[in-house]
């Protein structure tokens, strides 16, 4: 059994291993031996009445692809069936989820829209973001107003959805030829917020080149300088790398210093240099945690030049060629892209397992 994930389940024999990861009735498992995945499927086709689904292709709403060279993990149908939802199937395409002229805020004098319709589509959109992060910022940002939505709350969804027509089979790619490298990114827009002025925090986490996971929140306090709303954001990452790292520590995986790469040298030197706490004292004390891993030698907190900072696409509207090159440098593709890199056939008999799944009769 995992040590942090209790769910997830390993079991080494010779150098080969077996994963298995359980979901409530729900099983996935794969390995890097056939046989070892082979008496794992009988064993438990002895104990329970289980249907073996065979090789995993759909899951919880994910669209898996396996070939040699990666997997494609995508959301293309459930996105279609969106669309068709709310009745915008023949709307007109939209190249990006959200214009850079954009600037929502409670819209009091707005006319109020229907709040379930509203609710729906947000809800629809937030579960679609576990393989689209190129519209987690618009759906996150939306998501604040639900409580009393108004018509162009509604527009902003609607041009999400518009966005969607344009890129319905968008996904993520995951090489396989990828490197077993931990490291994450931060960003922040400083008092992006216009209702309370707090600041928005994007974050990614990266294993190689594989993007596996993400986030676009605002803060729960207001910032009073662009170091120190880029600081919180470091601090929100370097949590998260720091679980990621338990994590795989389960798999026989040992990291030093994870790279954590920030676009602003004042908030680097805030967790670098002691001398300026003192001018730092009103932030809140959880946050301090990121000077203390860095001593630690947990992390190592490194430049980046914002042109590189992969998380302005989780912090702000961006136009059309800065949003399409982080995209596609977060790793996430038309399955037209991938096509190719699959279409060398399934793995090979004598190579490694592919993913399985189960479901509970």
């Amino acid at each position: 059994m995992g040590s942090v994930d209790k769910t997830l389940f390993l079991l080494s024999r010779g150098g080969d291993t077996l994963i298995v990861q359980i979901y409530v009735d729900d099983i996935i498992f794969g390995g890097s031996s056939h046989t070892l995945v082979s008496s794992f499927a009988e064993q438990m086709s002895r104990e329970f009445e289980m249907s073996l689904m065979g090789e995993l292709q759909f899951f919880l709403e994910l669209q898996i692809k396996q070939g040699l060279e990666g997997t494609f993990v995508h959301q293309a149908k459930y996105a279609r069936d969106i669309l068709k939802k709310f009745n915008m199937g023949d709307s007109k395409p939209m190249t990006t989820p959200m214009s850079t002229n954009t600037a929502l805020d409670a819209d009091e004098d707005g006319e109020a829209v229907d709040q379930k319709e509203f609710r729906g589509m947000i809800g629809s959109l937030l579960y679609l973001t576990a393989t689209r992060p190129d519209i987690q910022f618009a759906v996150c940002l939306c998501a604040r107003y639900q409580a009393s939505p108004r018509t162009s709350h509604r527009q902003a969804v609607k041009r999400i959805l518009r966005y969607l027509k344009f890129t319905p089979e968008v996904g993520l790619w995951y090489s396989s030829g990828s490197s077993l490298s931990l490291s994450g990114f931060s960003d922040a827009n400083h008092a992006g917020c216009r209702i309370d002025r707090k600041s928005t925090s994007g974050t990614c986490q990266l294993l190689g080149t594989s993007l596996v996971s993400w986030s676009s929140h605002k803060q729960a306090s207001v910032a009073l300088s662009t170091t120190e709303a880029k600081y919180v954001a470091a601090a929100s990452c370097c949590s998260q790398l720091l679980w990621m790292k338990a994590i795989l520590s389960d798999f026989g995986l040992r990291f030093g210093r994870i790279p954590l790469l920030v676009d602003s040298t004042s908030a680097i030197s805030v967790a670098k240099n002691p001398v300026l706490h003192s001018r730092t004292k009103h932030i809140d004390v959880r946050f301090h945690f990121l000077r203390d891993h860095y001593e630690k030698g947990d992390i190592d907190l490194i430049h980046v030049v914002s042109a590189n900072q992969l998380t302005d696409i989780f912090t702000k509207p961006l136009e059309f060629d800065a949003f399409t090159r982080l995209r596609g440098e977060l790793g996430v593709l038309q399955v037209e892209g991938v096509d190719n890199a699959l279409i060398k056939g399934r793995l090979r008999a004598n190579g490694p397992a592919s993913l399985l799944s189960w479901c509970d009769e």
